[in-house]
């Protein structure tokens, strides 16, 4: 029977990898290649990472001789450095290697510091696969991989969209609060319509920042529009996400934000930047809103606009939902992450 150790962070991470391959769990090709997943950081801690590192580390020491093929999740600079020593062994083991790349800079990592390892596991792994056209054109520019490399979008959760909540006047942004994320553009933003609508609020979920989203909150005189939420998981992110009736993502850089892919799963109008893999699919005015990263007016333009236009954020409920439940469906990137597993393994 085939097995496939999926290497990545823990089941207990916050953050995009380990969605994405919770995801993966539900899928048909989990149980159908033996998938293990190997737990190799956690977001905690420098005691608890190590031993995260250590226990993940034994384990696939333990499992790899039997495996046949090995699924790598990496992202940024740290991660490439962390999991060298798991390819590497698979590697001596001879055996196939998907390297499955997240990253959301390409300055940072294929044109950085550590551009040598991240050439060295394309070159040698059997598949590359990445989030977008956007990133397939960057990996193939650097490094000029060819036709190893595939574009797999990460998926779409299942939402059951019944009416546990009533929709309230709010813009949501879900995401670590970071310059990288643009929280505090979309606060500024936000600001200059504020009085115009003091029935519409900014609800920010997610860890970082948080006081100085705060401090920025009363700087601007909007602090008793604000909510500032902190991370949210479970129900209480459910609750959020089937209460608003916007989402807004301001990023300067990315890989295919979760963050959106969860909006368009829940029906939201989609107010984001054209970085990553959101212009794979994005079409201005129709099935989001776009502006250009660090620009302020544009963003207050367009939050004006869809909060003026109830029309419009109807027609982009609907095409968001068409997005979730085609290209980004979870059964849709199961599948090909299923096929890439035949493919390998014959």
């Amino acid at each position: 029977m085939a097995k496939v150790l999926v290497v990545a962070t823990s089941k207990k991470t916050r953050g995009g990898i380990t969605s994405v391959i919770k995801a993966h769990e539900t899928g048909e090709q989990w149980e159908k290649y033996h998938c293990v997943w190997v737990e190799t950081h956690i977001d905690r801690c420098l005691v608890v990472k190590l031993l995260i590192l250590i226990k993940g580390l034994v384990k696939y020491i333990m499992l790899l001789p039997g495996s046949d093929l090995v699924h790598i999740h990496l992202s940024e600079k740290t991660t490439i450095k962390r999991k060298l020593l798991f390819y590497t062994m698979a590697k001596l083991y001879r055996k196939k290697i998907i390297i499955h790349f997240h990253a959301f800079s390409s300055e940072t990592t294929i044109n950085g510091t550590c551009s040598k390892l991240y050439r060295k596991v394309f070159m040698g792994a059997d598949v590359v696969v990445v989030l977008s056209n956007y990133w397939k054109e960057q990996v193939n520019r650097a490094f000029n991989i060819g036709d190893k490399i595939r574009v797999v979008y990460n998926p779409c959760p299942s939402i059951e969209l019944n009416e546990n909540y009533s929709k309230t006047n709010s813009i949501l942004f879900a995401g670590t609060l970071n310059q990288r994320k643009g929280y505090a553009d979309l606060m500024k933003a936000f600001a200059h319509v504020a009085a115009k609508h003091p029935d519409w609020r900014l609800v920010l979920a997610g860890n970082g920042e948080v006081e100085n989203a705060r401090n920025l909150s009363k700087a601007l005189c909007i602090e008793a529009q604000v909510d500032l939420l902190g991370w949210v998981a479970g129900s209480a992110k459910e609750k959020v996400y089937k209460q608003a009736s916007v989402f807004c993502l301001p990023s300067y850089a990315e890989g295919f934000p979760m963050a959106v892919l969860d909006a368009w799963a829940y029906g939201l109008p989609v107010i984001t930047t054209p970085v990553g893999g959101i212009p794979d699919v994005a079409i201005d005015g129709e099935n989001m809103l776009l502006f250009n990263p660090g620009d302020i007016n544009a963003l207050e333009n367009k939050l004006e606009m869809i909060i003026s236009d109830k029309a419009l954020r109807d027609k982009m409920c609907a095409e968001s939902l068409k997005l979730a439940k085609g290209k980004f469906s979870l059964e849709t990137v199961t599948k090909q992450v299923g096929e890439i597993y035949e493919k390998l393994l014959k």
